[in-house]
């Protein structure tokens, strides 16, 4: 039984996504609410930025990126700058996913090239609409 009205599958203007977070929680999380939103929608998960980058450097390239910023090895900011630094990944929408909701972190991760910051939210439901939302607009 779903825990979602109906699927987005029709209007969703994505069909690859690579969510980077350290938390594997979060990362579970995400990808059962993703794949209840859109099941055609091809998921990918990093743990962290060094393995996103790694990824894509092995020709990953999904259409939009949710990307955390507190992690261990390379955090997001640090990922954000890498891949403006490069032609092939650099067009990719970055929505922040964090727990942060410093004016500061939002302020420096636009400047850095990110498309939308988002807070993560406290439920399910918030997680859902958000994410519906998110899916039926192009980001650029």
């Amino acid at each position: 039984m779903s825990l979602f009205k109906n699927d987005m599958s029709d209007s969703c203007k994505y069909t690859s996504v690579l969510l980077i977070d350290d938390d594997i929680d979060d990362r579970m999380i995400f990808g059962e609410v993703l794949k209840e939103l859109a099941p055609d929608i091809i998921y990918h998960e990093a743990i962290n930025g060094e393995d996103a980058l790694i990824k894509l450097n092995n020709d990953l390239v999904p259409d939009l990126i949710f990307l955390d910023l507190n992690m261990p090895r390379v955090d997001g900011k640090q990922f954000l700058a890498e891949i403006q630094q490069q032609d092939r990944l650099k067009h990719i929408p970055v929505v922040i996913y964090s727990t942060s909701s410093h004016e500061s972190d939002k302020k420096e991760t636009r400047e850095l090239g990110a498309s939308y910051f988002l807070t993560k939210p406290n439920s399910l439901h918030e997680l859902t609409h958000i994410l519906t939302d998110l899916l039926q607009q192009k980001l650029f």
